[in-house]
């Protein structure tokens, strides 16, 4: 048959019912073995779990698939290798030669986007496609805000201690983080806490059995602007973990006499969450307590949150806790010792602020000289680099254009040098 003449909706349609029956025969295959199109029409009755037998109607299709004639397209298509019962069911008449023809007009690109469909056909001797590869090339279920969502309403509901918790913190899907670590400009320090929390992950059995627990507390330190938070969230992606983000200083200051409760609630459903990244930003706030605040309920929720970084740990709890900082002098050696690894974040060197500079504008028409435009921001963070390029763009947009120039370089550069001498309180 001329691949021009197949039907789009019968190729969509024939996947279907294929991946319904593979799934169907073998027990062992999961969400994550499904393309995503089609993951929520096979987990009906609870989200990422298939709802076997997975039976294919013509009511669900319409539910789910609303432009999909399915049993016009069967009764047009001669040699549809598809059938359909007077129940509205549809299956397959011969399932190998199916699967084959179904291969031969959408390719092996199309095919190792189903992992289902990908294992089946390598296992009838297909050397082009393997099952490995195809499940590395779809999203993990467990990385989308649907799964996230789904894990955070079915713990609160039940318990209004973790609802309470989850007003106070900001949860993040990886899905749900625009960049990736790929889109930073990283030293190797940093890179390095990364590859060992990815070998920690790999290796959790041997790790618990030989009794390792003391990995997966981080502490970020650095200036504003260089990345600290960015750095956080992106590892999400690399670790397939959503984050918890909670800033200490809300906590302390809207909850005041709720303050210790609220902590242990907040580790409490990071653990209920795992795994996962509890991320707390603003961690010198614990420093300013403890040095100037005399308020005992304060010390004591203050207290509290060292203990419970205390308790918790990659290995046995499946969370990976980051700390932030701005003014890493500030804190007292209670709060440094209490994590494994420091990771150091400064302002960019001329080198970095090149690679910031174009990595930012790798797709913005401009006629700059970023060697020389990173030798005059010295100073200048990654944050107020970006900064600098946006209202550049602004500029050359409020003009008429989309290409940015010198001019529009330097009104960005003075809006950020502005904005610094405000903070500094020298304007």
């Amino acid at each position: 048959m001329d691949p021009i003449s197949i039907d789009p909706g019968l190729l969509q349609l024939t996947e279907i019912v294929l991946t319904a029956e593979v799934v169907n025969t073998n027990p062992a295959l999961e969400v994550n073995d499904l393309p995503v199109s089609i993951r929520q029409m096979f987990c009906t009755e609870s989200p990422g779990v298939i709802a076997r037998p997975v039976v294919i109607k013509e009511g669900v299709l319409k539910s789910y698939l609303p432009t999909l004639a399915a049993r016009r397209i069967i009764q047009d298509e001669k040699n549809s290798y598809l059938l359909c019962n007077d129940l509205g069911q549809f299956s397959v008449t011969a399932f190998t030669p199916a699967l084959k023809w179904y291969y031969r007009h959408v390719g092996p690109a199309k095919l190792m986007q189903n992992p289902a469909l990908t294992l089946a056909l390598e296992t009838a001797g297909e050397q082009d496609v393997n099952y490995k590869k195809a499940r590395a090339n779809i999203p993990l279920f467990e990385d989308t805000a649907a799964y996230l969502t789904g894990k955070l309403a079915a713990i609160t509901e039940k318990s209004e201690s973790f609802k309470e918790a989850a007003d106070l913190v900001v949860p993040y899907a990886p899905e749900e983080i625009e960049f990736s670590l790929s889109d930073l400009v990283c030293t190797p320090d940093q890179l390095g806490i990364v590859r060992k929390v990815q070998i920690s992950l790999e290796n959790q059995d041997f790790l618990r059995s030989h009794r390792i627990y003391e990995l997966g507390r981080i502490l970020l330190v650095g200036p504003p602007g260089t990345g600290k938070t960015s750095f956080a969230l992106a590892l999400s992606r690399s670790v397939h973990m959503p984050v918890l983000e909670v800033r200490l200083s809300m906590i302390t200051s809207q909850y005041l006499g709720e303050t210790s409760k609220n902590i242990d609630r907040i580790f409490d459903l990071a653990k209920k969450i795992a795994p996962c990244i509890l991320f707390i930003d603003e961690f010198d706030y614990i420093a300013k307590t403890r040095i100037s605040d005399d308020n005992g309920t304060m010390k004591r929720g203050v207290n509290t949150l060292l203990k419970c970084i205390d308790h918790i740990n990659l290995i046995k709890d499946q969370v990976l806790l980051i700390g932030a900082t701005n003014h890493a002098g500030m804190l007292d050696e209670a709060a440094w010792r209490r994590f494994d690894e420091v990771v150091t974040f400064t302002l960019p060197d001329a080198g970095m602020r090149e690679a910031i500079l174009n990595h930012v504008a790798s797709d913005i028409p401009c006629t700059i000289d970023f060697t020389t435009l990173a030798a005059r921001t010295e100073g200048f963070s990654g944050a107020d680099l970006r900064m600098m390029l946006t209202e550049a763009i602004v500029s050359a947009l409020l003009a008429g254009r989309k290409e940015i120039n010198e001019a529009d370089v330097n009104a960005g550069m003075e809006l950020v040098n502005r904005r610094n001498l405000v903070r500094s309180g020298c304007a």
